[in-house]
């Protein structure tokens, strides 16, 4: 049996076990490849919202990601909810230092229930330090609207902000979620190799929205990268993945649905 491909999850931990490196761990298994993690906070949470959060110490961080890239050298790397400036900057210095490939940075700001997950002391050192090492940024509008320092009338369209963000230095930027009509989504793709815009239009699903997706998006591209995909091919095939897991979610608490089950063709065990 050939070894599978290795990727790290530089995020938060959810209690309830839909967003974070918990839903990062299960795309992956899903996605055919070996999730390892770098947990950088704690959360007391539900499907309502973040009750509370403390975040890991810079140094223990720093020596997570040591330890995964020092004997395991993932092929491909996601950080999700950094918590703080200093995280920003530990994680950014260590990838740096160990040449991390193919970096997905989903710029997890504020929780889908509204509550700050980074200040803007963090926000800053996110374009500074994060974004250049970055292969592929997966914001969603209001994201990429604050790396942009935009807002109200200000605020770019998803082709604009897609192309803005790439001049930041990520290869990538998907503006993901889009508004396509009544039956679809889109996600704005540009690529700074090409200078190309592409939308990736898929159905838009029944039901209230689905806690964690955008981490469940974001692993799934790290996932695609390392397994050899190049960028577009890799958004390309997680959108894919990530629709059919978001249609398997439930309502299995009194807030935000979970994604409860594998994509399908996966079997249970």
């Amino acid at each position: 049996m050939s070894a599978p491909a290795l990727v790290c999850s530089v995020a938060g931990s959810d209690s309830s076990a839909g967003a974070g490196i918990q839903a990062d761990l299960r795309t992956f298994a899903v996605c055919g490849v070996y999730g390892t993690t770098v947990v950088t906070a704690v959360t007391a949470q539900d499907t309502a919202g973040v009750r509370a959060l403390e975040a890991v110490s810079p140094e223990l961080v720093a020596a997570q990601i040591d330890a995964v890239a020092g004997d395991l050298g993932p092929l491909a790397w996601k950080t999700g909810m950094l918590a703080t400036a200093q995280l920003v900057e530990v994680v950014a210095e260590r990838l740096r230092h160990h040449r991390a490939r193919n970096l997905v940075v989903d710029p997890v700001l504020v929780s889908s229930a509204g509550q700050r997950l980074l200040d803007e002391a963090g926000v800053e050192r996110l374009r500074r330090d994060l974004l250049p090492l970055a292969t592929v940024i997966t914001p969603n509008l209001d994201e990429a609207a604050a790396l942009l320092g935009a807002a109200g009338a200000d605020r770019p369209s998803a082709r604009e902000a897609a192309r803005l963000l790439t001049e930041l230095g990520p290869r990538m930027a998907v503006v993901t979620g889009g508004d396509g009509g009544r039956d679809t989504m889109v996600d704005t793709v540009h690529d700074a190799a090409t200078d190309r815009t592409v939308e990736l239009r898929h159905l838009r699903l029944p039901g209230e929205p689905v806690h964690g997706s955008g981490c469940v998006h974001s692993a799934a591209v790290a996932a695609h990268l390392g397994r050899g995909l190049e960028p577009l091919e890799a958004v390309t095939a997680a959108a894919e993945i990530v629709q059919d897991m978001l249609a398997g979610a439930q309502a299995l608490g009194r807030g935000q649905r979970l994604i409860w089950r594998p994509a399908s063709g996966m079997d249970l065990l």
